[in-house]
């Protein structure tokens, strides 16, 4: 797949619900994800059964009353970005948050092998 192909693939998937199967099709074996804080679990997740950790833990701990996905954003060859708007309670304490987060992702081989989340708080 292109830069492009994959970028269009990964926005679709997010605003149609379909993460999980964008992992598999979308993402390297060795992908590597890094978020601005350690909440727990570490920054980075490792590989592709890594990042799905990082999801089912994401939605065993969150419930997400909605959202929104602006791009992508191309950079390049190899670079595309992808701005999430989030509204989610975090379960254990019934804080609810928004937030806004540009997620950049790297792509080598037809591949994701790198995605890099900043935060406005």
């Amino acid at each position: 797949m292109t830069l492009e192909e994959i970028a269009a693939a990964l926005v679709a998937g997010c605003r149609d619900g379909n993460e999980e199967e964008n992992l598999g099709r979308l993402y390297s074996s060795e992908a590597i994800s890094v978020e601005p804080h350690d909440m727990g679990r570490g920054r980075k997740a490792m590989g592709l059964a890594g990042i799905r950790e990082k999801h089912a833990w994401w939605a065993e701990n969150f419930e997400v009353h909605g959202g929104e996905v602006e791009g992508p954003f191309l950079h390049g060859p190899d670079r595309f970005a992808v701005i999430f708007t989030i509204d989610a309670t975090y379960k254990a304490s019934g804080e609810r948050m928004q937030s806004r987060e540009i997620g950049l992702y790297h792509v080598a081989g037809g591949k994701i092998v790198l995605e890099e989340f900043f935060v406005t708080s």
